[in-house]
């Protein structure tokens, strides 16, 4: 356990003083508070945010964004910090991108944002050389009338680690100032250390920090970690000096124990040096959270956290999915009663993709404005500008701002409408003023009538109206009612097309589309001979319906086996792409179970683009069903159809369809 000193010569603590420089002055225009004056019914904005810099340039880069109002003599302003990043495109455009360590922005309406510098100019003296900090989060103490900086150290030392040569030894470090926008004084010795997973350099990812509630007394609880090992929440007690870790660290969601190929470290480093990124499939990593933010409301605890590929430009599927408990501590259960420690992940969406710009809505930071009305920043993706200047890989992600609604007691981004792209209602960032918004709720997606000649109940002796593509390899049979098609060691993937796919005609206009899986591969776990590279972990095994335009243009919503967890993956490629930049992009949607209902609703034309519009839904009884993302497709050809495909592994595992069914859309 690591702790920090409580005390320190006051000799020191000048010297850290001069080594954490003041941040720069704020602009203030005349304009800001003729607008802060303004009530807030009566201002909007529109997304992103675009924080203004004093040379009139924007922040067009604001990664993992939190958001915290000031205490005491700051209760008039608001604070935001961001990711170490670049933050605009005139940062990257001659290939040498300026990294700003943690950027801190403030607000008086939570709606214009000034840049006021950079938190941590200098290092943690036990951070390696080449580590980044990411991930801020930002609390206030009553006891200790100071503000509190947890941050991710990507890099530590060998005397921190015990392992030289290591670049994934992340720890999380704190800072402590009386002024939120600093100067910071950084503790001598991490909060959390790096954990160690293995021998060698094998360390599990001590990442995205986050400490309960806003302004807090001596105690809260500490949340950190991230795919790789899963998600821990541990107590703390904040001193004048920082925080000390008070108990045992507390497992709350899933993680795989064994390192996903796609580490974020190596992939930050490979886009900002113009690399192609790494080799192999860049799809769901095999675990579930990261991005972690919990808050209180009322006798519960709601987790928010962040699934997939934060950062895979236009194809960027990341989204926010939810779970709550009684405690702090967990265990956190979705709408549906799945555990977030299970196999088959638990997680209700809150925030996903919509078919206007915005792809990539993740990493959040949830709170309530002066009228409690709740809010959550977070970055995403625009599609048509993904990437920073200069920069094939390197993806940029602005800062978001939208309202959260309760429904039924769960939150939802803008009653399930998610990522604005309009004109919003500005919140209410002052005492007295209350916010315009008022919930609109997304419209139920409801089938209609049935279509017959789109459907097949299986009850028949043949799979008449049905074509194969590769149906030469497929191992098939009729049973009992149910299509069974053995799992292919092949695979459907950017230019690995070797997997069976049963197709029939898909209909004109809009349309739901639906089938039932039941999927042998086990509910969590790997083989006890699986080795470590997840080769013999059923690692891609996956099961369910597409969407097929060709082998290089589909939509695939399958039941999957990732690493140790078993999760529904939502899933888009397209037939080609710039060099560099990505073919394949994924989401996932709620928990599978014994039996999985998938369900494809396509609306013609919907997508802000003009393009289809592709919804995913997913059931454990057919009855009750989340909804996930909506992925836009404007290249399936003329001639789209529906399949099957049961795929990815060398596992003798079988998938049996019950039915497919596809109705129009209702009105």
């Amino acid at each position: 356990m690591s702790r920090v000193p409580r005390f320190l010569p006051a000799s020191v603590l000048a010297l850290l003083a001069l080594l954490v420089p003041l941040a720069p002055p704020t602009p203030s225009p005349p304009s800001s508070a003729a607008r802060a004056a303004e009530p807030a019914g009566a201002r909007s904005y529109d997304n992103p945010l675009a924080p203004r810099i004093a040379d009139g340039r924007t922040v067009d880069n604001c990664a993992d964004p939190v958001v915290l109002r000031g205490q005491g003599q700051d209760r008039g302003t608001w604070y935001m910090y961001c990711t170490t990043d670049p933050l605009d495109d005139t940062e990257t455009a001659d290939g040498s991108p300026v990294f700003h360590p943690i950027p801190m922005l403030r607000s008086t309406d939570l709606v214009d944002w000034d840049y006021v510098g950079d938190a941590l100019p200098q290092k943690p003296s036990w951070a390696a050389p080449e580590a980044a900090m990411w991930a801020p989060d930002l609390v206030y103490s009553r006891a200790t009338k100071r503000y509190y900086l947890t941050f991710v150290v990507t890099d530590t030392t060998t005397e921190v680690s015990g392992e030289p040569g290591c670049t994934g030894d992340s720890a999380i470090g704190v800072a402590t100032s009386r002024n939120p926008t600093g100067p910071w004084t950084v503790s001598d010795k991490p909060l959390v250390d790096p954990r160690r997973a293995g021998p060698g350099c094998d360390f599990y990812w001590t990442y995205d920090p986050d400490v309960l509630g806003d302004a807090v007394g001596s105690r809260s609880v500490l949340y950190y970690g991230s795919y790789y090992g899963g998600v821990f929440a541990r107590q703390v007690t904040l001193t004048g000096n920082g925080m000390v870790t008070t108990g045992p660290e507390r497992r709350i969601t899933a993680g795989t124990e064994r390192e996903p190929r796609l580490d974020p470290v190596e992939q930050q480093r490979a886009g900002a040096a113009q690399l192609r990124g790494p080799g192999g499939r860049q799809v769901v990593v095999g675990n579930r959270y990261e991005g972690t933010n919990v808050v209180q409301r009322g006798e519960w605890y709601y987790y928010f956290g962040s699934a997939t590929n934060c950062c895979n430009g236009p194809l960027t599927g990341y989204s926010v999915f939810t779970g709550r408990s009684t405690s702090p501590m967990g265990p956190f259960v979705d709408r549906e009663g799945n555990s977030l420690l299970a196999g088959r992940a638990g997680g209700t969406p809150a925030l996903s993709m919509n078919g206007n710009r915005w792809v990539g809505t993740g990493h959040n930071s949830t709170f309530q404005d002066a009228s409690g009305q709740w809010w959550t920043a977070y970055h995403a993706v625009d599609r048509y500008d993904p990437y920073f200047a200069g920069t094939t890989s390197f993806t940029k992600r602005p800062a978001l701002l939208d309202p959260v609604d309760w429904v039924d007691g769960w939150p939802s981004v803008r009653a399930g409408r998610w990522a604005s792209d309009e004109p919003m209602p500005a919140p209410a960032a002052q005492d007295g003023e209350v916010s315009a918004y008022t919930p609109d709720p997304v419209p139920a997606q409801v089938p209609g009538a049935p279509l017959a000649a789109y459907s097949d109940e299986f009850d028949d002796q043949d799979l008449a109206g049905w074509e194969w593509v590769r149906g030469e390899s497929a191992s098939w049979r009729l049973e009992d009612g149910r299509f069974a098609l053995d799992t292919q060691d092949t695979d459907l993937y950017v230019d690995n097309n070797t997997a069976s796919v049963l197709t029939r005609p898909a209909p004109d206009g809009d349309y739901v589309v639906e089938t039932k899986v039941a999927f042998d591969v086990p509910a969590d776990g790997c083989p006890p001979e699986a080795g470590a590279d997840g080769k013999d972990c059923y690692n891609f095994v996956q099961a369910g319906l597409v969407v097929y335009g060709s082998d290089d243009a589909f939509l695939k919503l399958t039941h999957a086996s990732l690493w140790e967890t078993r999760q529904t993956e939502f899933a888009k490629e397209v037939p080609a792409a710039p060099a560099g930049q990505p073919r394949y992009g994924n989401t996932v949607v709620g928990a599978p179970g014994d039996e999985t209902w998938l369900r494809i609703v396509r609306e013609v034309g919907a997508g802000s683009d003009g393009a289809d519009l592709f919804t995913a839904y997913t059931s454990q009884d057919g009855t009750r069903w989340v909804r996930g993302g909506a992925w836009t497709h404007g290249e399936l050809g003329p001639e789209p159809r529906i399949g099957l495909v049961s795929m990815g592994g060398p596992e003798d595992l079988t998938a049996r369809f019950d039915h497919v069914r596809t109705w129009t859309l209702a009105e």
